[in-house]
């Protein structure tokens, strides 16, 4: 039977209820996004893992709504409360908001002025008033006097005289307005719409902020506020530099509204019947209208409209920072090369690492080629023969202090010497300090010092960003913004899953692999990782995928996950380095017969592979989008997903800011983007910002649409802004701006 969570799926992600139900199932049984996504097409309907990633998140977040709508529905059962409205409004409350508000009346709180009048026997008083508003306030408050009093729930101080009366009465409709959750929401929909967020500088702080000068008077709708604009704000706020303030629209238009009665307060008027005909109670009635609004359902609402607000700004932060981080872990590798890896520095020299083409350090010291020592030729020198005793082929330079020196050091070794055929690329350090000091670098590198640890990891992460990337925690690398004002469990989840993604969409050497990346393996985790590199130590390489079942720790179920994403390079069957899983072996086998081919033969022989027919080998087991897979990869077997390596060329003589002028055509490296537009390095050790509205002629609503981290592009310098270190870029076409893709 279709569950009501399965029901709002299909309507959310737009699939058919069958697919939902499948993959529902395969989450249940311990099934990764990564292998549903791979291996279970035929289930899933094809779902991609952008799609499974979000269907697993509502779907655990629909689970949670009903397990607060059960906790909700028995507390108020319990109270012998419930009636079948209620029931019904409570059943199919679609969100949060709504149960929460149908719930408030019944939450247990601390005791209220409403619950005091309540107790004093004012309900009634409050009851009259309301609804034959002819009465005379003060002479139907002075029957209800009442001396203090003790009750279980505490002293009560009672009502001294009709004053007392009508506050404690005022107190009870404002708790029933509060509480109304129709009024509520309709409300919560108003301020949604007609909310304007407003900030102002703090006063002893307006002179001398320089960061948020943009929102020291300053003013949006709600509704559209950016979430980089969003967290800016409430960043700004949380520093004690600004001061937020929410009002309704037309407060802000006419801010001399005091005696008549706004949008919102009008709605909880006519909800109750409240007007003003100058009857006995109908000042009184409105005044607590007011109240209710300014003291109670606006403070209230207000609140979960900023939670709102901080949320989905966040959200959109974490998409952000997670689409910067897939690109950037796939981007292009160099390849398996001879690297030599640079870690510029000034006073404490060029820390350089030389790695094998597996990553295997090779060599390792310092040089210092820039000021104080300024011993040019002598580190010339020991490059020279670094590269040739090693045969290295690439340099990698870290682009923090130092590196466009040391990229002239590299070009004159090129230079020199063209008999060596070095070439260097400009390579991001960010998050190599922090893999240098990282118990993970002690435990690879144990004989190396911490400062020569950067080099090697700079080497590494040209042969193989995705290898050596993973080591780092994401949140160090440097591709997001404001990711220290985001739910960091949220944001470690999201950017996990990247890597999960990233990793398995390319595959990993099982006999090469360290348990860092292995452990992002569908299936895998840490102790498992480690298991495995312990196993190939003591063992020697594994000849086969099935030799992982001996790997301790490692069963059934998870080779299963596994088992097509773990590649083994000359093995003993040819179908272990490809994306082949071992549960179609099988069928391969049956496709080789009928071709009367062995199995090296059969792979990469285009022609041949196109005869097969996939639907003559469909059956319950083998769906045709499994079999059309299985077909391609063994045409391309273990091919790597990632695009083809290039590099961006600096200009020669444009090192700082100061050698920037406008209408200068620079290349660059894309090092982020963000919802506003996108970073590009260009050399001069401040990256330049291509704004969303330079990055193309036509409108771009979503910068990754137009660009993404590492990629290289052309530029045209629009503005450059020497004391705020600020870079305008342009990318658009009528400014002799392309891009290269």
């Amino acid at each position: 039977m279709l569950s009501s969570i399965e029901q709002r799926l299909a309507t959310e992600l737009a699939v058919k209820t069958s697919q939902i139900q499948a993959t529902v199932q395969l989450l249940d049984d311990g099934a990764t996004v990564p292998f549903i996504a791979r291996y279970r097409k035929e289930a899933t309907g094809g779902l991609d893992d952008a799609q499974l990633r979000l269907l697993a998140e509502r779907l655990h977040s629909l689970r949670e709504l009903e397990k607060r709508r059960a906790a909700i529905i028995a507390a108020i059962e319990k109270l012998g409360k419930m009636t079948p409205p209620l029931l019904d409004a409570l059943t199919h409350a679609t969100d949060k908001a709504l149960l929460e508000d149908l719930y408030l009346p019944y939450r247990k709180k601390r005791r209220t002025k409403a619950q005091i009048a309540h107790e004093a026997g004012l309900q009634p008083l409050a009851d009259s008033l309301l609804n034959d508003p002819r009465l005379e306030p003060q002479a139907e408050a002075a029957k209800y006097l009442k001396a203090p009093f003790t009750t279980e729930e505490g002293d009560n101080p009672g009502v001294a005289d009709a004053a007392a009366a009508l506050e404690g009465a005022q107190h009870i409709l404002i708790e029933r307005f509060a509480e109304h959750a129709p009024l509520l929401q309709t409300l919560r929909d108003y301020l949604r719409g007609h909310g304007v967020l407003t900030a102002k500088a703090v006063k002893d702080k307006k002179d001398s902020d320089t960061k948020y000068t943009d929102y020291h008077d300053y003013s949006e709708a709600i509704s559209k506020i950016p979430s980089h604009r969003a967290l800016a704000l409430l960043r700004g706020e949380r520093e004690g530099v600004l001061k937020l303030k929410l009002l309704l629209d037309s407060e802000l238009e006419d801010k001399s509204r005091n005696l008549t009665l706004n949008p919102c307060e009008q709605m909880i008027s006519r909800q109750f019947s409240i007007r003003d005909q100058k009857r006995a109670a109908d000042g009184w009635l409105i005044d607590t209208v007011r109240q209710a609004w300014r003291t109670k359902i606006f403070a209230h609402l207000e609140t979960e409209l900023m939670g709102n607000l901080q949320e989905s700004a966040e959200t959109e932060a974490i998409k952000v920072f997670a689409q910067n981080l897939k690109a950037l872990l796939l981007a292009p590798p160099a390849g398996a090369r001879v690297t030599i890896g640079l870690d510029p520095g000034l006073r404490t020299g060029v820390k350089v690492a030389v790695v094998d083409a597996t990553g295997k350090v090779l060599d390792t010291t310092t040089i210092y080629p820039h000021a104080p020592r300024n011993d040019w030729d002598g580190a010339l020198h020991t490059l020279k023969q670094l590269a040739e005793r090693h045969s290295a082929t690439l340099i990698a330079i870290g682009n923090g202090t130092a590196s466009r020196e040391t990229d002239h050091l590299a070009q004159e070794l090129s230079k020199k010497y063209p008999q060596l055929k070095l070439t260097s690329i400009m390579v991001s350090e960010a998050g190599a300090s922090v893999y240098s000091a990282s118990e993970l670098a002690s435990e690879e590198l144990p004989n190396l010092d911490v400062s020569l640890r950067g080099a090697v990891s700079i080497a590494r992460r040209l042969q193989d960003p995705l290898a050596e990337l993973v080591k780092i925690d994401p949140k160090s690398i440097g591709v997001g913004q404001y990711q220290h004002d985001v739910n960091q469990s949220q944001l470690a989840q999201s950017l996990d899953a990247v890597v999960e993604d990233s990793v398995n969409a390319v595959g990993v050497d099982v006999n090469t692999a360290s348990p860092a990346l292995l452990r992002y393996v569908a299936g895998l985790n840490s102790k498992i990782a480690h298991n495995i590199v312990a196993y190939r130590d003591s063992k020697g390489r594994f000849a086969q995928r099935a030799e992982l079942m001996k790997v301790p720790s490692l069963g059934a179920k998870t080779f299963e996950q596994a088992a097509g994403f773990l590649r083994i390079a000359d093995g003993n069957n040819p179908l272990d380095a490809s994306a082949v899983h071992p549960e179609s072996y099988p069928l391969v086998e049956q496709i080789l017969r009928n071709v009367k081919l062995k199995v090296n033969e059969l792979i990469g022989n285009a022609a041949i592979l196109k005869t097969v027919r996939p639907e003559q080998y469909a059956n319950e087991r083998f769906g045709l989008p499994t079999i059309r897979d299985i077909l391609h990869e063994l045409e391309k077997p273990g091919r790597d997903p990632r695009a083809t390596f290039k590099t961006a060329t600096f200009k020669e003589g444009v090192e700082t800011l100061q050698d920037l002028h406008p209408g200068m055509v620079l290349e660059g490296v894309v090092t982020n983007v963000a919802a506003f537009g996108a970073f590009v390095d260009i050399g001069v050790h401040q990256d330049g910002l291509v704004h969303i509205s330079a990055l193309a002629d036509k409108f771009v609503k979503d910068p990754h649409s137009v660009v993404k981290v590492s990629q290289v592009v052309t530029v045209k310098v629009v503005e450059v802004d020497e004391k705020r270190r600020r870079i305008a870029l342009t990318m658009r076409s009528d400014d002799n701006a392309t891009t290269r893709r």
